[in-house]
């Protein structure tokens, strides 16, 4: 592998990439290095991620998707290959992500967790009252302003999350797999939520699931990745209009038929990824 490149954050002006692309991957790999030698995460991942678009990443379980939000996000870096992300004009952050698990700080009230971004950019008193009100009210959690985290439901401190993060008004919002340890009821009202949402603010997003269902329902554009190595197997567009309602999309007999071919290409690294892990510990 060559050596590391950091991933390079352009203006708007003094980007190669047009300004409908607000991501460009060009054979992005990832190796870690391990007591038994080196492991290939991520295998020449080259995409682009449009200014707007919803962009799902679905894969079997170890195929390196979170690393490869990781490595957009700051968190982690890439080992060989060439990440472009597009800088906001206005000077807004880069980006925010959510995570699977809880990232709530439990020693701030709702509203603190809210508005923590916002604060440590020392945005003025108004203009924080203004977006933390509007996004709390957006999400349903107005009336437990003045709740702490321990006092919430799994799926309200998610809310929280959503509505900290699009206080923030990043440029790119990355979310790793946020809705997957919650019950179907409260999964389906989140994914309402968050389609809302975003039809309002139409930020870019990058959303890891290992849900098709899901990712059908959320999504523009979906990328399946293989088996470790994380590689690229199929991209395809999602064809239903916007704005959708979970339920109603989901009765729909061509919906049933999208998700069977998405499942058709998943299938087999599922498989293969399973095969891995009885591999590793037989």
């Amino acid at each position: 592998m060559a050596g590391y490149e950091a991933p390079a954050v352009v203006a708007p002006d003094q980007s190669i990439m047009g300004p409908d692309v607000k991501i460009r991957l060009k054979n992005v790999s990832k190796v870690f290095e391990t007591r038994k030698g080196p492991f290939v995460a991520l295998d020449s991942i080259t995409l682009d991620i449009p200014t707007g678009c919803f962009f799902m990443l679905v894969g079997p379980s170890g195929c390196g998707k979170t690393t490869l939000l990781r490595i957009l996000a700051g968190l982690e870096t890439h080992t060989s290959g060439t990440i472009e992300i597009a800088k906001p004009a206005d000077g807004r952050p880069g980006n925010s992500m959510i995570f699977q698990g809880d990232s709530l700080f439990p020693w701030m009230t709702v509203w603190e967790n809210a508005s923590y971004g916002l604060a440590m950019r020392r945005k003025p008193a108004a203009e924080i009252k203004e977006k933390v009100s509007h996004f709390l009210n957006r999400t349903g959690l107005l009336r437990f302003a003045d709740y702490y985290p321990h006092q919430l439901s799994g799926g309200m401190r998610q809310r929280v999350s959503i509505a900290r993060a699009f206080s923030n008004d990043p440029d790119i919002l990355l979310m790793d797999e946020p809705f997957s340890a919650l019950d179907e009821q409260n999964k389906v009202m989140l994914q309402e939520e968050l389609l809302k949402i975003w039809e309002e603010t139409r930020k870019t997003v990058l959303f890891i699931t290992h849900s098709v269902d899901e990712a059908v329902t959320l999504g523009d554009r979906i990328m399946v990745m293989t088996a470790h190595p994380g590689r690229e197997k199929a991209t395809l567009d999602v064809p239903f209009e916007r704005p959708r309602q979970v339920l109603e999309l989901r009765a729909r007999p061509e919906y049933g038929e999208f998700v069977f071919n998405i499942w058709s290409y998943l299938r087999d690294e599922v498989q293969r990824a399973r095969a891995q892990d009885e591999g590793r510990t037989s």
